[in-house]
């Protein structure tokens, strides 16, 4: 298992307090979940067959802040900070990053509603909206290098990889998953969400980064140089 840590490759431009706020929101509904337990998870997921239905619409939104466990937690949160801030800080700015997440997430909700739209399976997580911060991730800054660290069982190594083969090889990942998940009828990875939200994210980057521009670009040609 690649486990990434942090983009080495650039200092950030400013603070991205909204990522700061979005990993914080999501703490505080876990925190919730371990409270209030199944019956507000339930309530607050998205079930395809009810989004089909015209029934809680509202969980498109809500299930993008609700976590199965902890690992799953931590997981989505390590993933959205090493790839947000700088998509944050250097490229979008705070008021468009935000928009940019929820869109992707959305997106990434109604692919998966599209490929079983009867299911009544719970979907949850935020690894959708993430993906969407990947895909855009790919786009903008794809030579970074990405301080990673290999997981086998009983051996931890690390190295540093480029974004776009690290993203790249978590992309393959998800598209064989999801080959193999069309059949399923019980629950497991939402994997045609990641598919989703990353797509969003390759295609509306650019539309959202409009008038924008990288920055630090100084540091990146000073590291390589």
């Amino acid at each position: 298992m690649l486990f990434p840590q942090r983009d080495e490759s650039r200092a950030l431009s400013r603070f991205p307090i909204a990522l700061l706020t979005l990993v914080a929101a999501n703490v505080f509904v876990f925190l919730l979940e371990l409270r209030l337990g199944d019956p507000f998870v339930l309530r607050y997921s998205m079930k395809p067959a009810e989004i089909v239905q015209g029934v809680h619409l509202e969980t498109l939104f809500t299930s993008m802040f609700l976590h199965a466990n902890i690992f799953h937690i931590l997981g989505n949160m390590v993933y959205l900070w090493v790839f947000g801030d700088e998509l944050e800080a250097n490229y979008l700015g705070s008021i468009r990053f935000v928009l940019f997440y929820f869109v992707c997430g959305l997106a990434a909700g109604a692919l998966q509603i599209a490929v079983n739209p009867i299911s009544t399976v719970p979907n949850l997580g935020a690894s959708g909206a993430i993906a969407g911060v990947l895909g855009a991730f790919l786009v903008e800054f794809p030579h970074d290098r990405i301080l990673v660290a290999i997981l086998v069982p009983f051996w931890i190594a690390h190295t540093r990889i480029s974004a776009g083969v690290l993203i790249g090889i978590w992309f393959a990942l998800q598209l064989i998953g999801g080959v193999g998940s069309i059949a399923a009828t019980t629950g497991g990875v939402a994997y045609f969400a990641h598919i989703g939200g990353f797509i969003a994210g390759v295609v509306l980057i650019k539309l959202f980064g409009v008038g924008r521009r990288t920055t630090g670009e100084d540091d990146v040609r000073q590291q390589r140089g």
